[in-house]
């Protein structure tokens, strides 16, 4: 495949339901970062948004084996991150944090089986 090129094709279930999880992890973030900005997190949030679409295009673009292995850590860093910092101040999950998380882990999931798939 020409790496110029878009390529929707190949795609298989597992992948489109990696671009809808990482659709909406990627929103949220985007969302609580636009609503706490100014400051250091929302930052990070508003960073962390545009990695799962910059992710998205590069499954697209044919970059998938690599997505996969650095998907994994990506996402799994957030969710350390996310517990270390929430068990510190609130540890009470909001509605829209555990959706958040468990698109993320189901995401991490299909990457892995994406992955092994791959092999």
């Amino acid at each position: 495949m020409n790496r110029s090129e878009i390529d929707t094709e190949s795609l298989t279930t597992a992948h489109w339901i990696a671009i809808g999880l990482s659709i909406i992890t990627g929103v949220i973030h985007l969302v609580l970062g636009v609503m706490s900005f100014p400051g250091v997190l929302p930052v990070t949030f508003l960073l962390a948004g545009m990695g799962f679409f910059v992710g998205i295009g590069l499954l697209l673009w044919g970059y998938r084996r690599s997505l996969y292995v650095i998907g994994v850590p990506f996402v799994a860093v957030q969710i350390v991150l996310y517990l270390w910092i929430n068990q510190r101040s609130d540890p009470a999950v909001s509605p829209i944090e555990g959706i958040d998380k468990i698109a993320q882990l189901l995401l991490i999931g299909v990457l892995v089986v994406l992955y092994r798939r791959d092999e």
